[in-house]
């Protein structure tokens, strides 16, 4: 189902009743050993970048730190990653340090701005499944979650998980009521054992650059961050259920998408319970066939529904994998809601001036849209060069079919060239990107030869009513009718005010140029230059006089009275002259 539903083909499926099962006390172990891989290619890398957020409420000890550092010393070390990793050492070594750094490699997979494309395609293979937590395990934790017995709440709970990753564990299971239901179960102490693995991160990459050069330091300050907001969701099931929840309500006048249904009264902060769903898996388009389906048909109401979550709700499932999307009585069910992504009214519109853009290859309506999703202040954009570079993109990307089109390329090199014109983007950006390359792996079987782009675009346009936009177009103006004249009005009142100011001689001003500092002491040392040379001038005038009229006593043949004049004289165009050379070279 996903990194917490996948199925484990080891197991045989299997069931118990409940009331055959005692407590027991806490076992197994959470991290699974894999094998270490040191095939030796092209390129290597060092790590760790970035920083993370606080993680004071998880109760990390200093003792519980050090030794899980001295942990991932360890075995850092046994890769050699100070001489550089190749990309399956890098899996491999994510794979062996935990579940955390697996979340993480996943989240670089789909970073080609930050790793070489290599590392990317080899992190898309990190394994997800992780050893299956025993069922007395599974119990104990059910168990200390509810004040009830959970003998009076669950009837048979299958022996057998439907699916083990690094977080929870998902279970078929019957109600005492009848319903047939998934309890996803989180591993004990997960929220503890990840938390501390983020705080290492952020030390590591505290003190990386003074180990390694620059050229091999990655900056992952936007991946740990968005690893540790994952992590949080993801460990807070109640977040989940009330996806859940908002999903299926905005989802409700659509008839062929779903969610499961989750039972609020039966969830926690650690357990979710929901409506069991089987369906056949998207990506088994020969049991879709057999079926009856149309494939084309699934494309287009993926992406078309797809595009409404981003784009009409603002609220949209952001991990979109073939195992996180089954076909069950003719709908599309998305499955494990633990990750969404939100976007505001201003976002949307953004992003649908952008997505426009990019269809009628209008390089600068996706400035203007890409500026308005900008969390920096753009003033100081060049925007003549940021129209260059997107033109560029334009023409690489602008009119390419599906099949054809690398949707993660292309939105990495937007996001490159955003920040390489210093447009910072929210973090909701990075998901979006990573959620729409995975859609685009889904629908490529689908849609071959269509572009995407365009299946979005005739959702636009088909969703916007021509009623409805007049009537937004003119509640906005309206709006900045209202504001203009507020703007005026305020405007003459300051004028009213500036000009009584000035007829009682309260009225200063202060004047600013552009690439001067200090105009005022400027135009100060101009003038005094222009005295001093006014100055030389008449010293060396009337010394020249002087000398004309042979008035005695004579030095040199000159009066002294003359000589002393033009020694004055050339000691202060000296000085002058060092002045303005010193100036000069203090500007430069």
């Amino acid at each position: 189902m996903s990194e917490e539903t996948g199925q484990d083909p080891q197991r045989a499926s299997g069931g118990f009743d409940i009331n055959d099962i005692d407590d027991v006390e806490y076992l197994g172990r959470w991290y699974e050993d894999v094998s270490k891989v040191h095939t030796r290619d092209a390129g290597t890398i060092g790590i760790l970048g970035g920083r993370s957020a606080d993680t004071g409420p998880y109760r990390i000890t200093r003792a519980k730190k050090a030794a899980r550092l001295n942990e991932i010393l360890r075995i850092a070390s046994h890769y050699d990653v100070l001489h550089g990793l190749t990309p399956q050492t890098l899996r491999s070594l994510l794979e062996e340090l935990g579940p955390t750094f697996v979340k993480a490699g996943q989240i670089l997979s789909m970073r080609s701005e930050i790793l070489p494309q290599s590392f990317c395609d080899e992190l898309t293979k990190l394994r997800t499944n992780v050893e299956p937590m025993d069922r007395d395990l599974v119990l104990s934790t059910l168990r200390a979650e509810y004040d009830t017995p959970i003998e009076e709440i669950f009837d048979a709970i299958d022996d057998v998980p439907l699916g083990s990753a690094s977080v929870a564990q998902v279970h078929k299971a019957r109600l005492v009521t009848g319903e047939t239901v998934a309890i996803k179960v989180q591993r004990p102490h997960v929220q503890e054992i990840m938390a501390q693995d983020i705080s290492i991160m952020r030390s590591l990459a505290k003190h990386s650059a003074a180990v390694m050069g620059d050229e091999q330091v990655l900056d992952l300050q936007s991946v740990v961050d968005e690893l540790w907001q994952s992590f949080r969701e993801e460990t807070d099931f109640l977040v989940e259920a009330r996806s859940l929840e908002e999903f299926r309500r905005n989802n409700a006048d659509c008839r062929y998408v779903d969610c499961p249904k989750p039972y609020p009264r039966l969830c926690t902060e650690h357990v979710v319970v929901m409506d069991y769903v089987e369906g056949i898996p998207i990506d088994n388009t020969r049991a879709l066939t057999a079926a009856g389906y149309d494939l084309s048909e699934i494309g287009q109401k993926l992406v078309d529904n797809y595009t409404s979550q981003m784009l009409d709700d603002g609220f949209f499932h952001a991990d979109p994998h073939p195992g996180n999307l089954v076909i069950h009585d003719g709908k599309i069910v998305y499955l494990d809601l633990g990750i969404m992504g939100r976007l505001s009214s201003h976002d949307r519109k953004a992003l649908t001036d952008m997505v426009s853009a990019v269809a009628m290859h209008d390089a600068v309506g996706l400035k203007n849209g890409l500026l308005r999703f900008s969390v920096s202040e753009p003033e100081l954009v060049d925007h003549p060069g940021l129209l260059a570079d997107l033109d560029a993109i334009l023409d690489e990307y602008g009119e390419a079919d599906l099949s054809d089109l690398d949707i993660g390329a292309f939105l990495n090199a937007l996001i490159s060239m955003a920040r390489k014109n210093g447009i910072e983007l929210p973090g909701t950006v990075t998901m979006l990107a990573r959620s729409l390359v995975t859609l685009e792996g889904v629908v490529d079987e689908f849609l071959p030869g269509t572009s995407m782009i365009e299946i979005v675009r005739a959702h636009i346009k088909a969703h916007t009513d021509p009623v409805e936009l007049s009537k937004k177009q003119l509640k906005q103006l309206a709006r900045e009718s209202v504001s203009a004249t507020h703007g005026l009005l305020d405007a003459a009142s300051q004028a009213s005010t500036a000009m009584n100011m000035l007829t009682r001689g309260q009225l200063r001003m202060n004047l600013g140029l552009d690439g001067y500092q200090d105009p005022i002491g400027d135009m100060s040392r101009a003038a005094d230059r222009l005295t001093m040379g006014i100055i030389i001038a008449g010293l060396f005038i009337g010394s020249s006089v002087v000398y004309y009229a042979r008035i005695k006593p004579v030095v040199f043949g000159i009066p002294v009275i003359g000589f002393f004049g033009y020694m004055l004289a050339l000691v202060l165009g000296l000085w002058v002259v060092r002045q303005v050379v010193r100036e000069r070279r203090h500007r430069k």
